[in-house]
């Protein structure tokens, strides 16, 4: 399922880069809104874990999802 998660400290484009290049392999096509505030980030994701497992990647990148 489509989901959109708003994020912390993504402020430009080499942000916006950096996880698309660190994270596209495992999740897929990731699509980086750098005109909201908060930044939003869109991509599939099909359980729980892998929801988890995104958050915890995104926090080790230096950007948090916002619950």
């Amino acid at each position: 399922m489509k989901k959109i998660y708003k994020a912390n400290n993504i402020n430009c484009e080499s942000c916006k880069n950096l996880i698309k290049a660190s994270l596209e392999d495992e999740f897929g096509t990731i699509e980086v809104d750098l005109t909201k505030t908060p930044k939003e980030i869109t991509l599939e994701i099909n359980s729980n874990e892998e929801e988890n497992k995104l958050k915890e990647e995104m926090k080790d990148l230096g950007f948090d999802i916002l619950d």
